[in-house]
């Protein structure tokens, strides 16, 4: 149940409501607004690379199931006036009105001229300011619940192609007396040439001192180059967890010394790409990689039709050190020569041979074979496909591994630090220490590795058994009165009489009498004194019946105070 509740998503656009779906692991997530500097003459080189990169982006946005990335989106355009070309909407299922803003985006003209570049710079303080207030505004009036708790804060994003420390020195300049206490960060992203990296010649960088740093809030800038892929990992950072609360991760090594305190290495974690499963669509492969039936495609037509072979056109030879585990997904399936028995022995013995070609030619010189699929005409016709990439890799046995590889769409920026100095003495020397206490292993064997799966399904499953229309209870709780043979055959024969399509109330309780287990012989086993000692057995008692249950009578001897089966 929990699993469904966080795959829960709200795809109302934003006139339906205010709900926002905020889940545990991305609860501080904040709102975004981004603010494109469109002034001419550069609008005219930067604008489709722009709007194209923005468009693919909300495109892959909305369309995300699973936790909530962005919360909200709002849109600005800073041209020979600030204009709000979409205010805070859902970005969830709300691609219709996404993409009628970025083309609203790009229909402003990109030719002309401005009077000056201080004017660009006080329409882009305008727009940050009015971005501000309506973030207020909108949380003042449809926060409730988890969003008022975690959507406080907001990320305000300024994409521009003038000199990015001009830009930085403008707004740090006019946003000095702002309140500024919800927003979060104000990133600068300027889009330069080719040519022009690191190049600011109109900023005067002499005065970009310590003084001038007085938002009180993380203010950056960042270059890209002018292209649809850069553009694109700079808003694919929206998707990440943006949490930073806490740390994500510890990794625990054994002390060096007799401490029986281990020595924690504190860590975050960070997505290297969008899982294929959190997109609803049907690609022909690499969404579902758990088995053969998820690996073939889907047949269409009759049930009884079986599936067709999947098709993968080799397109480039690899080296095996130069592909990255991190690009990689899914479960591997082990690839085999068919044993198929419709293939004639010839067929069959050839086919083998290509095989094993195939895999020690590859194996011996190191290399993988990068795989297309091989479009399907029938399932593509008159629509565009989603077409996956596998790699290929041989082991020393006569098999491959097939591995999914992830495209470019749903790779996210993923840049680990780099550091040019060694680590300090002590730090290596403590985890030299560490790794010293631990076993060392030359192969990877999974049969030594136990994951308490066993136990865990056993302990579950016993915990949740089903519900049986009776359940063992206490002799003494259902003991009934005591009473006569007689009575009781009197009591059965009652019940005979009254009719069994008689509907019972909700509340009605039948009480049907059996003949007790036999008894030791007595003496007097027609007397009524005490009965005999006997063992006690526990009474069933059922949950519920929709009809009455014709009773058994009791035989001549039996103990007229035996256990009973009440029926509820």
């Amino acid at each position: 149940m929990g699993l469904m509740d966080n795959r829960k998503r709200q795809t109302s656009s934003s006139s339906s409501g205010s709900l926002v779906f905020w889940s545990s692991s991305f609860s501080r997530q904040p709102a975004r607004v981004l603010i494109v500097e469109a002034l001419p003459p550069c609008w005219s080189n930067t604008c489709t690379g722009l709007c194209d990169a923005l468009d693919n982006f909300l495109s892959l946005a909305c369309s995300l199931d699973g936790p909530c990335r962005i919360p909200l989106l709002s849109l600005y355009a800073v041209s020979r006036q600030q204009e709000c070309l979409l205010p805070f909407v859902q970005v969830r299922g709300n691609l219709a009105r996404l993409h009628s803003s970025v083309e609203e985006l790009r229909s402003i003209p990109g030719e002309g001229c401005i009077k000056s570049a201080a004017k660009g710079g006080d329409l882009l303080r305008q727009a940050v300011l009015d971005s501000l207030q309506q973030f207020k505004q909108y949380i003042r009036h449809t926060s409730t619940g988890n969003q008022a708790r975690s959507n406080v804060s907001v990320e305000v994003t300024v994409v521009t192609s003038q000199p990015g420390r001009s830009v930085v020195l403008q707004l740090e300049s006019g946003l000095k007396e702002a309140d500024l206490v919800s927003l979060r960060r104000l990133l600068v992203v300027q889009i330069v040439g080719t040519g022009d990296w690191g190049q600011d010649p109109h900023s005067p960088e002499a005065t970009m001192t310590e003084d001038s740093l007085m938002l009180g809030t993380e203010v950056d800038l960042q270059q890209v180059e002018n292209s649809v892929f850069a553009m694109e990992t700079v808003l694919k950072e929206w998707l990440q967890e943006q949490g930073g609360d806490r740390e994500h991760l510890h990794l625990l090594l054994p002390s060096p010394s007799d401490n029986p305190v281990p020595v924690c290495v504190k860590c975050d974690m960070l997505e290297r790409l969008i899982s294929p499963a959190l997109i609803p669509l049907t690609p022909s492969l690499g969404v579902k990689t758990e088995g053969i039936r998820d690996f073939l495609p889907a047949v269409k037509g009759p049930s009884n039709q079986s599936p067709t072979q999947q098709r993968l056109k080799a397109i480039k030879v690899l080296h095996a050190d130069g592909v990255c585990e991190s690009v990689l997904y899914g479960l591997p399936l082990v690839i085999r020569p068919t044993t198929c028995w419709q293939l004639d022995w010839d067929e069959m013995e050839a086919n083998n041979n290509l095989f094993h070609a195939l895999c020690q030619t590859l194996w011996s010189k190191d290399l993988l074979l990068l795989l297309k699929v091989e479009p399907d005409k029938r399932s593509t016709a008159g629509g565009l496909g989603v077409y996956s990439h596998y790699v290929l890799q041989p082991s020393p046995s006569l098999s491959f591994l097939l591995k999914p590889v992830a495209s470019r769409e749903l790779l996210l920026p993923c840049s680990p630090p780099v550091s040019n100095q060694d680590p300090s003495p002590n730090a290596m020397q403590t985890i030299q220490s560490c790794l010293s206490q631990l076993d060392e292993d030359f192969l990877l064997n999974p049969l030594l590795l136990s994951s308490n799966l066993y136990q865990h399904l056993r302990s579950r499953g016993l915990l949740s058994q089903p519900r049986y229309p009776y359940r063992l209870q206490s002799t003494a709780a259902h003991r009934e009165q005591p009473q006569t043979a007689e009575s009781s055959r009197n009591a059965v024969g009652r019940q005979h009489r009254q009719p069994q399509n008689r509907q019972l109330g909700s509340n009605t309780k039948v009480k049907a009498t059996v003949a007790p287990l036999p008894s030791a012989p007595s003496s007097s086993s027609s007397s009524l004194g005490p009965p005999p000692a006997k063992t006690s057995r526990p009474a069933l008692n059922f949950l519920s019946s929709s009809r009455r249950a014709p009773a058994i009578p009791l035989q001549e001897g039996d103990n007229d105070d035996s256990d009973c089966i009440i029926l509820q």
